[in-house]
């Protein structure tokens, strides 16, 4: 039987998601690709136990997420069961619903219909009574936003969810459905985003600035740009790298000459600042406070310690942010 370290609190920042009385851990766990029926049990229940071992606090999960889908809420369930299940009230697990879950016309997007029976499957899947944070997974333009976020109140109403969030939106139709959040009086705190040093949308869209201005927190997914903002690609493509045996989210085109030698500039300065690139990167996110938590994935425990390290130095000089724009300003 899993028994938690009592020092599991002792060095891990929590941040403020905005102007909420929620804190999540600066760097959450992913259970995206990792956590499917493709991999092995044993390495999904021993990341658990590190991350939570090391203050990470924050499971972050999606009705999709596998493959196939379903079966990464499944394996947590199953997790949370055998073992996590005893420390559940020290736990954040958030899940999400937006994408093609089923087939036929009530199995994606945005309507009251799929979000609500999408939230009792993966209740269903893991085990649970409530998730802490239930997400709108990305944007739906055929959808009513009214319907769409009064599902959303109606999740906390009954008791499914403690908190809401939203995913993949941008400014103005994050603020569009802040105004009908609060009209519900409905605890919206958290926004999910692509973001990186090698991604900047959210910078571009309005998101960040709305969330900022709004008083509601950030999570970014995807910090190292599926890998690229970490040591395995120095030196090219690695047999075993996603390009090579997927190809879905990073693709043989996104390694350019030039993207490589942007990832050695990076890890020049991450090394100079005593940083591992995969920590720089990290950091780089949490510098400015607005961002509380970098949603970061792992294929065994020694990422996931590596990656909790980023939290110890996210203070930037103003060279160092100058570098970085300077490198990164050909995408």
């Amino acid at each position: 039987m899993y028994t938690a370290s009592e020092r599991r609190y002792d060095t891990m920042p929590y941040n403020r998601l905005g102007v909420s009385g929620l804190k999540l851990p600066a760097v959450s766990f992913g259970l995206w690709h990792n956590f499917g029926n493709t991999g092995r049990f044993e390495t999904m229940r021993e990341m658990c136990f590190t991350a939570f071992d090391h203050g990470i606090t924050h499971f972050d999960l999606a009705n999709n997420y596998g493959p196939p889908e379903g079966t990464a809420e499944i394996n947590f369930g199953r997790i949370l069961k055998e073992d996590l299940g005893a420390y559940r009230d020290e736990l954040i697990i958030s899940t999400k619903a937006g994408y093609e879950m089923w087939p036929g016309p009530y199995g994606d997007w945005g309507s009251r219909k799929y979000l609500l029976a999408s939230l009792d499957q993966s209740l269903k899947r893991m085990g649970l009574e409530y998730v802490d944070i239930f997400y709108h997974h990305h944007m739906d333009p055929n959808t009513p936003l009214e319907e769409t976020m009064g599902a959303l109140a109606s999740a906390v109403q009954s008791g499914k969810a403690l908190y809401v969030g939203l995913s993949n939106y941008n400014g103005e139709r994050l603020q569009q459905a802040v105004a009908i959040l609060n009209e519900w009086k409905t605890p919206f705190v958290i926004n999910q985003n692509c973001y990186s040093i090698f991604d900047r949308t959210i910078e571009h869209n309005g998101l960040k600035e709305t969330a900022a201005r709004l008083g509601k927190g950030i999570i970014a997914y995807s910090p190292l740009a599926q890998g690229l903002l970490t040591d395995r690609y120095l030196k090219g493509i690695p047999a075993d790298s996603r390009i090579m045996t997927d190809g879905r989210f990073l693709k043989g085109n996104d390694l350019t000459e030039q993207r490589l030698n942007q990832i050695r500039a990076l890890n020049d300065l991450a090394a100079q600042r005593g940083q591992t690139l995969a920590q720089m990167a990290l950091a780089w996110i949490l510098r400015d406070g607005i961002v509380a938590s970098v949603l970061a994935g792992a294929s065994r425990p020694e990422q996931i310690l590596d990656n909790i390290k980023a939290a110890e130095n996210t203070s930037f000089t103003a060279d160092e942010l100058a570098l970085i724009e300077k490198i990164t300003a050909e995408q």
